[in-house]
């Protein structure tokens, strides 16, 4: 049973201010194999709404993790970016916690190990908690000892009474997964030594508003943080933000450091700066609800352009099966009378198909085989890595064409 959320996930107040509908979507990572293509795919409501009371934004409908998360499509390794930004923060996170043989690392949503394995490979005990079985074993077959498990604060406690407490307690874009945010955050606490620090990235909501990134909005996205909002949920249960970053990775992302309250470390400058900014917009329903216009601005400038193309015979394939991409398509309502076929890089979802729009998933070598005249960049969060793989595409006159934050081709 799929409950609407009618009052605030972090801090239950209700009148929640709408923001945005983007329709009725199916699952966003709900890949299809052929033998289920003519099968009925359920289809959610996607809701946006913000809470006046502490900032949070997020979706109406809870569909069950178990549906979203017990098989995934996403494996972190193939990304050089995503590989790239997690080995620069290991290893200063090595020096200025000053991790050793002795130290545990223990990560949340662990993915195929795509992080811990740079602790492992600098002598670091690790730990992945992972509850997708197929990235599990994964994980597993490369050496990161993994927990195929949701994390709560059961969880957490079992650990701690197991003797398992962190050092360093990693939660990368997991966050805004959970329904229960209290839980999470509370069994975050638990986990985390007196000594210890969690390094939590989440997305950032005003970098999803300002660049009109709304196709970051689907099922497994229950929350978009701004600061104001985490800084409410972390103090309810006893942990101090004391240090935040922000990152362009994804779109743009907040990397918090949580501590408990009692620790030495203070408040620091750039959480007071981005605190004091906040207060001019994040509660404010004004700022958000311009957001919806902003969409349905993009919206008619992608389809005429591709309506144009495809009146001229030109032949438009897709890069990335992504979730957002399923978002977009979705919304924007593109089918296969418009777009040819999808690649990407990720050898799980090749065979597959797109959920609704039903479109077969290749190896990126397609590109140059069947050379389409356009390419439409659904991962425009990985944009230059990419363009970069794809020179030989686009030195035979391939062409890119990127729909976030303004339709542009390259």
């Amino acid at each position: 049973m799929n409950t609407p959320q009618v009052r605030c996930r972090s801090c239950d107040q209700p009148n929640l201010t709408p923001i945005l509908s983007l329709g009725e979507t199916p699952l966003a990572n709900a890949l299809l194999s052929r033998e289920h293509l003519n099968d009925i795919e359920e289809r959610f409501p996607l809701d946006l709404v913000l809470c006046p009371a502490c900032s949070l934004v997020q979706i109406t409908e809870t569909v069950p993790p178990e549906k979203l998360f017990s098989e995934y499509f996403y494996l972190s390794s193939f990304s050089e970016t995503l590989l790239r930004h997690s080995k620069e923060n290991v290893e200063q996170l090595i020096v200025s916690r000053r991790l050793g043989s002795d130290s545990l690392v223990i990560e949340i949503a662990s993915n195929d190990g795509y992080l811990l394995q740079y602790y492992k490979q600098a002598g670091v005990a690790v730990l992945g908690i992972e509850p997708a079985r197929n990235i599990a074993v994964t994980a597993e077959e490369r050496g990161i000892p993994t927990l195929c498990e949701f994390f709560d604060g059961q969880l957490a406690e079992n650990l701690k009474a197991q003797g398992q407490s962190a050092d360093v307690l990693h939660a990368n874009n997991v966050l805004a997964h959970v329904s229960d945010l209290n839980g999470f955050v509370g069994g975050v606490r638990a986990l985390l030594k007196e000594s210890g620090v969690a390094v939590i990235e989440v997305p950032y909501v005003k970098d999803m508003i300002d660049r009109c990134e709304f196709d970051t909005i689907y099922h497994e996205h229950l929350c978009y943080f701004s600061l104001t909002a985490l800084k409410h949920l972390f103090q309810r249960h006893g942990l101090l933000i004391a240090d935040v970053q922000r990152l362009p990775i994804h779109g743009g992302t907040l990397r918090i450091f949580a501590v408990h309250e009692n620790a030495a470390e203070g408040e620091s400058p750039d959480v007071a700066e981005m605190l004091a900014d906040e207060v001019t917009w994040a509660s404010d329903s004004a700022f958000y609800l311009g957001f919806g216009q902003k969409v349905e601005s993009l919206r008619q400038e992608l389809l005429s352009l591709i309506n144009r193309l495809k009146s001229d015979d030109k032949r438009i394939a897709v890069y990335g099966a992504s979730a957002k991409g399923t978002t977009l398509m979705s919304y924007f309502g593109l089918s296969r009378t418009q777009l040819d076929f999808v690649v990407d890089r990720s050898t799980v979802k090749q065979g597959r198909y797109t959920p609704g729009t039903h479109l077969p998933i290749y190896a990126p070598d397609l590109l140059l085989k069947e050379m389409p005249d356009y390419v439409l960049l659904l991962t425009w969060n990985f944009v230059d890595e990419i363009l970069q793989q794809q020179a030989e595409y686009r030195k035979l006159g391939g062409r890119f064409i990127i729909p976030i934050p303004d339709v542009k081709i390259v």
